[in-house]
């Protein structure tokens, strides 16, 4: 990819809006809006030395004429991708946007690819590969949450970290490589007992980043809601109903679920998976009972929600009353199920009462499954693309501090923790972008949008 190329994109959402804009950036930029823009005071736009807001007019061609137009203009290197950067804000409808994109592209510019913005910015050392991916984050965000975690991630909150570290461990890197330089004269440039203060402390810093990102763990999937319980509970109609459609299969006899069943839904801007599962029953007889039962194990196990469902029509088992018994795992929910088949008001137990029938109680279900899934975005402090990408390196470079910090200990000799101290700095240097392949860049810019 040709960094000294000027290239233009729309940067607005699709669609028609009031306002739109097409976004250049490049060495010719200047050149390429003096061809199709004009000034309302007459400025001469390669006289401009500091960012400007000009108004004007953007010749669109002979069919569509001219168009009102703002034009924010970066000329030098203080802007987002260190290049010449403008915007030309107009009307946004979508001939409008194409043909000021046309416009540009034939004065000089070429159609920018997916991400091309950001990742000149990376190139050029305005954010790091943790910051352009939580840019994409802030553009992909369903909720407030995450919205929120991508915007830290996008202010430092995890590059900072991770620089000052790296720093450290340079700064500690060079004064062991002196040591071994100048082994024959008698030199100490850090202290046995500072080497091992200052890898315990790495060692712990790392351990502490290698955590806030594994909390992070899930990929870039939908959280799963599983509904787990025991046959005929009412788990099928319960879904049907949180979807709002007759998804799964529902019938009066116990164990018409075998396989489980997984359908997308939304919760206030939070995507998820909702997984109905076999209903649980000691003793499973025969092969294909025995299959579903491991199958409703498995799924429960890795759910980042169990809705635990009750049928509030009938007294506990022992296996319902066994489970309740058991210190819950603190992403379970306690759901009572055909609440319109009760006589008492008197509902018991700390759990959702629901009908699937009347649809009472689905609303605050709804809304409890989602405090619960928020919760588990809160105590996340990296987007998931950064999770998935950086977790092996970051655990590699915690690793071989480690072992760096035991053969100080253990005097081993300063060439094994220099070797240690080197295999950790390549690793973080994976995390930050410092080291990268075309491989990893495709990756990752390749799943921006266009004008990003």
């Amino acid at each position: 990819m040709n960094v000294d190329d000027t290239i233009a994109a729309v940067a607005s959402a699709p669609g028609g809006a009031f306002r739109g804009l097409v976004r250049l950036s490049g060495p010719r930029t200047v050149a390429c809006l003096a061809a199709c823009f004009r000034g309302s005071g007459g400025e001469e736009l390669a006289a401009i030395r500091a960012p400007s807001v000009l108004s004007g007019q953007l010749s669109l061609g002979a069919v569509l004429g001219d168009a009102a137009c703002d034009l924010y203009l970066w000329p030098g290197r203080r802007s987002y991708t260190r290049q010449p950067v403008a915007e030309l804000h107009t009307i946004g409808s979508p001939p409008v946007l194409q043909a000021a994109l046309r416009a540009v592209c034939q004065a000089g510019a070429r159609p920018a690819e997916p991400g091309e913005f950001t990742l000149r910015a990376f190139l050029a050392g305005r954010l790091d590969l943790t910051q352009a991916e939580a840019v994409l984050a802030v553009i992909d965000a369903h909720g407030q949450a995450e919205f929120d975690i991508a915007l830290r991630q996008l202010a430092g909150g995890l590059a900072g970290p991770l620089q000052r570290l790296r720093d450290r461990l340079l700064g500690l890197l060079a004064h062991v490589e002196a040591g071994l330089d100048f082994a024959d004269e008698d030199l100490e440039f850090i202290a046995a007992e500072d080497l091992r203060r200052q890898l315990d402390e790495a060692s712990d810093e790392l351990a502490r980043l290698a955590a806030q990102v594994s909390s992070r763990g899930r990929v870039d999937e939908p959280f799963r809601v599983v509904l787990m319980g025991w046959p005929n509970v009412g788990k099928s109609s319960l879904m049907n109903a949180l979807l709002g459609e007759s998804a799964a299969l529902v019938s009066p006899h116990a164990g018409t679920t075998r396989d489980y069943l997984t359908r997308p839904a939304n919760l206030h801007g939070l995507d998820c998976r909702l997984i109905d599962t076999a209903g649980w029953e000691t003793g499973a007889r025969g092969p294909v009972a025995e299959t579903a039962q491991a199958l409703a194990e498995q799924q429960a196990e890795h759910a980042h929600v169990q809705l635990f469902c009750l049928d509030a029509t009938r007294r506990l088992n022992a296996w319902e009353r066994q489970m309740l018994a058991t210190p819950p795992r603190a992403n379970r929910l306690l759901v009572l199920t055909k609440t319109d088949g009760l006589r008492s008001t008197d509902l018991h137990l700390d759990a959702v009462p629901t009908s699937s029938l009347t649809g009472a109680g689905m609303a605050e279900l709804r809304q409890t499954i989602y405090r619960c899934l928020s919760d588990c975005l809160t105590t996340a402090e990296v987007v998931a693309g950064t999770a998935v990408r950086c977790g092996e390196s970051l655990r590699k470079a915690a690793c071989a501090v480690r072992r760096a910090r035991q053969s100080a200990a253990a005097n081993a000799g300063e060439e094994l923790v220099a070797a240690e101290l080197r295999l950790t700095l390549d690793n973080l240097a994976q995390v930050v972008g410092a080291v990268y392949t075309e491989d990893i860049l495709d990756r990752i810019f390749s799943r921006f949008c266009i004008g990003k």
